[in-house]
């Protein structure tokens, strides 16, 4: 069933205003793409041919519509997670999932910063990515803990908030395309118990 942005049961849409729903979000996708997530709302709905009302109408705000343009790419998160579950090496698995992540969160400029934002605002539409991807993560990192690779204190909102601060970090030096990976090999050393633990 649909849910509404408001965590409601959706009526079924008319066959217009899905057109309109599926042309705002690809005219998102590119708009972002281009210009970032703080591209312009207006050219947004001008470019999918409405107004900006039936924008809002869609979508109350920005958060709302960059929750429905990364879905797929939420869906492809967490299908990945699901295929490193059972991987033989949990830590290295964990860290897999984490560059995919900042992979994600790099084809955006605007992205990693918005979604640290949203992690600690559970009235974002945004929560409605980061819950899915803190439960999936979750289940990845007890693995690699259970396996003696990752200290007991850390946690998945941590390392989260560590992958999006690193997207962010690369996004700012566009100059330097190994920095991302360098950060996280640096959080990967980090996350390893210690021979004092």
């Amino acid at each position: 069933m649909a849910m509404s942005t408001a965590g409601t049961p959706a009526r079924p849409m008319r066959a217009d205003a899905r057109r309109n729903y599926d042309r705002l979000v690809g005219e998102a996708r590119a708009s972002f793409a281009e210009h970032g997530t703080d591209a312009s709302l207006e050219d947004v709905a001008r470019r999918a041919g409405v107004g900006i009302g039936t924008l809002y109408r869609h979508f109350p705000n920005r958060h709302a519509l960059m929750n429905a343009v990364f879905q797929d790419a939420l869906a492809s998160l967490l299908a990945r997670s699901r295929e490193l579950a059972e991987a033989e090496q949990p830590c290295a698995a964990l860290m897999e999932w984490l560059r995919a992540i900042v992979t994600h969160a790099g084809e955006y400029r605007g992205l990693a910063q918005a979604l640290m934002s949203a992690s600690g605002d559970a009235t974002s539409a945004l929560t409605q990515c980061h819950v899915p991807l803190r439960q999936a993560g979750t289940r990845l990192l007890e693995r690699a803990r259970s396996s003696g690779a990752v200290r007991a204190e850390v946690s998945i909102d941590d390392l989260l908030q560590l992958t999006n601060a690193i997207a962010l970090a690369a996004e700012q030096s566009p100059s330097d395309p190994a920095l991302a990976d360098r950060l996280l090999r640096l959080t990967l050393q980090g996350l390893k118990p210690s021979a004092g633990d």
